[in-house]
């Protein structure tokens, strides 16, 4: 058993206040589970207004399909165009 996590630090540059950071980072989180099949969860800087950490996890029993999708789920959140990717940490367990 192979498990990928992805720790994600994001800005939002358009939230105004923590219910625009919320719905930004909800959409994200919503569309990632939905496209890739993965638990995603905001994991740290709750209460800060333009600044979200995200955590990402996959399971498989194949390495190299975990790191792919995972490769694939970076590359959509740095070109999603309402959040920018200020840096990631991946890690296999």
């Amino acid at each position: 058993m192979v498990v990928g996590i992805v720790q994600f630090t994001l800005t939002i540059p358009n939230a105004m206040t923590l219910k625009d950071k919320r719905r930004a980072i909800k959409s994200l989180k919503d569309r990632l589970s939905h496209r890739f099949n993965i638990s995603v969860a905001e994991v740290d800087a709750l209460d800060a207004m333009r600044t979200a950490i995200i955590g990402v996890s996959m399971v498989s029993n194949d390495q190299s399909h975990v790191n792919g999708a995972l490769d694939q789920v970076v590359n959509y959140v740095r070109n999603d165009p309402n959040v920018v990717m200020d840096d990631y940490e991946m890690e296999f367990v």
